[in-house]
């Protein structure tokens, strides 16, 4: 029997699940990370070495839950968060920190990328505009503001392709991950150097872009002792968390479209071709399917807004979890599900992170809107839900503008796992979603990714069509849609309403006490 391992660095741990050719997991495990390093508002890093042990617990963890080998593993598929900025100096040490997805501090960069280029040549170059959270303005803020520490640079690697490194000692990316740079040709799907000429960045700091299947490597001995991996295991090129994540949800073929809701949310659609929104407002990326490409919007607070009301509001849920081993999210949504549609004309906006689609604001700034004596704590929660669902549609909005087809939407990470929020997502977007038997999202598809580059499929989509299958649908109810599209129209003017006042917020708080 063969089996395929994915490893998915995420934002609060990392993941690996080993899955046979039909698509059945059979081990998984997490090893945790630290909590993210955010001395000030906007600000988000995180420590490169604590990717990797969390990689080598997770690695060990799903080979002693499957009860197998390193041997056992045919090849090994990464995916992880993207837009992260590692820099390893000619010794191959860790620099400083990494600047990852959701750090926010980079505007004046992107200013000066967009007035150095030109917003029009920007997207025909890269085929998005300069946003906060993608990786060339991180780089740019590093240089202008850590210059000793940017001239001892000697390599740039994305938060997966560090993981990558350590399991094989080769610096390389894939086109998926390299598409959120801003330093790639997507169209192409090769870097720019006309993008890297206009910023003054060396080529040479960068690594080789593969198409996701591609082998990269292979495991060292050093790693295999640390993973219980076997020596010379093929590593496949893999992808950024979302086309793995799309892959795993067979979201290989035109018409689908996929809903992940973890820390961020995303609304992602294949392509036959690239697609390009002329304002910016979607990404363009090319898709872990070889030859393909993909849009995708990204909400910057979505699972994040949850979480944050149980850190701060939840304290007595989070308790009772503990004592009774449940998820205290369940307890939280218990109480929403209580609650009618609409949350009694409460509307939240998750702009916690600032946002990224459709307004490409950092300094958006989260609100409740219409909140009056009589809202309870459930409206307040259920609120959470649908802003943040509301914020996706945004997304699927656009689609339509573009003439992207959507016949179906297949939801997966934690937003998935809830029947109330999958009820508020299907009511809000008008169209019917569905579930996965596997809901592992990224590790999975990256287990995918690995068979393709092993042989085990012939092509990704071969890949989704032996172990992608459908395990529910859920329909639109028209009384709640009829509610929630009146709800939407006024949660649309919300932003351009508050978004001056909002920016004359952001420099409270914006230096350390």
């Amino acid at each position: 029997m063969s089996y395929l391992m994915g490893i998915d660095v995420g934002t609060t741990g990392t993941r690996a699940v080993i899955v046979r050719p039909d698509g059945h997991v059979v081990g998984a495990a997490t090893g945790s990370h630290k909590p993210m390093l955010m001395e000030r508002p906007g600000w988000a890093e995180q420590d490169p070495e604590d990717w990797w042990q969390a990689a080598v617990t997770a690695t060990t963890g799903a080979l002693g839950a499957a009860g197998l080998i390193g041997s056992d593993i045919d090849a090994v598929g990464l995916s992880g968060q993207m837009h992260g900025v590692v820099l390893l100096d000619k010794a191959r040490a860790v620099l400083r920190p990494s600047l990852i997805w959701c750090d926010q501090r980079s505007q004046p960069q992107c200013d000066w990328i967009t007035s150095q280029v030109g917003s029009e040549r920007l997207i025909q170059l890269v085929s998005n505009p300069a946003l906060t959270g993608f990786s060339a303005p991180k780089l740019l803020w590093i240089r202008d503001n850590e210059p000793a520490t940017f001239e001892r640079a000697a390599q740039f690697l994305l938060p997966k392709d560090f993981v990558r490194f350590r399991l094989t000692g080769e610096f390389a990316t894939d086109v998926s991950d390299a598409s959120g740079t801003l330093l790639f040709d997507v169209a192409h799907r090769q870097w720019s150097r006309e993008i890297l000429e206009a910023l003054r960045i060396d080529e040479g700091l960068l690594p080789h872009a593969h198409e996701s299947p591609e082998i990269t490597g292979k495991i060292t001995r050093e790693a295999a002792l640390l993973t219980g991996l076997a020596a010379g295991t093929p590593v496949v090129g893999g992808a950024g968390d979302q086309a793995a994540s799309a892959v795993g949800n067979g979201i290989v073929l035109p018409g689908l479209t996929s809903a992940t809701l973890g820390t961020s949310g995303v609304i992602f659609a294949y392509t036959e071709v690239p697609r390009l929104d002329p304002l910016g407002r979607i990404h363009t990326f090319c898709h872990a399917v070889p030859g393909k490409w993909h849009v995708m919007g990204v909400t910057q607070g979505a699972g994040l807004s949850l979480r944050w009301f149980r850190d701060f509001f939840g304290g007595i849920e989070a308790w009772y979890a503990r004592q009774v081993d449940v998820d205290p999210y369940e307890l939280l949504i218990k109480e929403a599900e209580r609650m009618p549609p609409g949350s009694g004309g409460l509307l939240f906006l998750p702009y916690l992170m600032g946002e990224r689609t459709p307004h490409l604001d950092p300094q958006a700034r989260g609100m409740w809107f219409g909140l009056t004596a009589g809202h309870t704590r459930g409206q307040m929660i259920r609120s959470i839900l649908e802003g943040v669902a509301f914020s996706l549609r945004d997304s699927i909005e656009i689609f339509k503008e573009l003439e992207i087809p959507i016949e179906e939407i297949r939801l997966s990470g934690g937003g998935s796992r809830n029947f109330t929020w999958r009820e508020i997502q299907a009511d809000i977007y008008a169209k019917e979603v569905v579930t996965l038997r596997t809901s592992e999202g990224s590790a999975f598809g990256a287990a995918l990714l690995a068979g393709v580059g092993a042989k085990t499929y012939s092509s990704v989509q071969e890949a989704a069509r032996q172990a992608v299958q459908v395990r529910e649908g859920m329909s639109p109810r028209p009384a709640n849609v009829a509610i929630y599209n009146q709800l939407y129209r006024v949660y649309r003017n919300l932003y351009p309403a508050v978004k001056d006042l909002s920016h004359g917020l952001a420099s409270y708080g914006s230096k350390p006490a």
